[in-house]
């Protein structure tokens, strides 16, 4: 069993080396990867379709489906190389997804939320603390202003961002770039600051955001940063950093912006992944009616 171990490793070497792929999708694989060799090296003689039932007792069809696709690759890259014998082929996997619509926040919250990290900036009474707060506007605001990835965000550096005519490059899954425009002018005076203050901490490297360490900022720092604030502004406990990408987008295809436009805004892949926000606004524009249309009362 310590062969597939072995192969584990040898796999994820490939990706690392050969294929464009980020750093969280490897480490998604190294995770699932991980987790049915044990199963496997734990249980003798039981197959993938064991391991798929005992993963979909326990977990969301989503995440089953995640951890599917990643034996997939692996047996794929194994079979590929004459190594085994791919067992996937043997059989079929029907898995029905359940339909969830993308969770936002209402805008009001985000005038909050933005409002609560603004007032911590002015409150600031020591340079750690205008460091730190000062940051904290500049990642927040462009989170809301950009619908960008956490993930996306950390990755910023000095060059991606042209702040003469408001373009940056955004890094996203796969090594795909993007470049977006940052339309409101607050936005790029917030960062703008951060970089002034930035200067002036003799960072060696050249990513834009980074913690008290003058580190590159990592996304789990960019999650506790936004729980800090969600909190401070009293808005939904159970809210994560993704629901400002998911208001962004549904609030993009209320106002009227045109499906394939938010589709390349988003870094989506595939325009089925956008549409999923149409029927959120759907959805509103259905409560709003209902409750407001004056004809309802006639």
């Amino acid at each position: 069993m310590e062969e597939i171990f072995s192969l584990i490793t040898n796999f994820l070497n490939f990706c690392r080396l050969s294929r464009t792929l980020g750093d969280n999708t490897i480490a998604a694989y190294r995770s699932d990867l991980g987790l049915y060799a044990e199963f496997i090296t734990a249980h003798p003689g039981k197959t993938i379709m064991d391991y798929i039932s005992e993963l979909a007792s326990k977990h969301k069809t989503s995440t089953v489906k995640r951890h599917l696709a990643s034996i997939k690759q692996f047996f794929k890259y194994v079979y590929r190389n004459n190594r085994l014998e791919n067992p996937l082929l043997q059989f079929e996997f029907k898995l029905k997804t359940e339909k969830t619509l993308p969770r936002t926040i209402p805008v009001h919250n985000i005038k909050k939320l933005l409002g609560a990290v603004v007032k911590k900036r002015s409150e600031a009474f020591s340079p750690f603390q205008l460091f730190q707060t000062t940051r904290d506007v500049a990642l927040l605001d462009l989170l809301c202003s950009t619908g960008i990835r956490i993930g996306e965000a950390a990755a910023i550096r000095l060059d991606d961002i042209d702040l003469r005519t408001r373009i940056i490059l955004i890094h996203g899954k796969g090594k795909k770039e993007r470049l977006l425009y940052l339309s409101c002018p607050e936005t790029v005076d917030n960062i703008k600051a951060w970089i002034c203050i930035r200067k002036t901490l003799g960072i060696e490297h050249s990513f834009l955001f980074v913690n008290r360490n003058r580190s590159p900022i990592t996304i789990h720092a960019i999650e506790d940063i936004f729980c800090k604030y969600r909190d401070l502004a009293r808005i939904s406990p159970n809210a994560t950093p993704h629901y400002l990408r998911h208001t962004f987008a549904t609030n993009l295809l209320a106002n009227g912006a045109d499906l394939r436009a938010v589709q390349e805004i988003l870094g989506h892949s595939n325009i089925a992944i956008t549409e999923r926000y149409t029927e959120v606004t759907t959805t509103r524009k259905i409560k709003v009616l209902k409750k407001f249309n004056y004809r309802n009362t006639l």
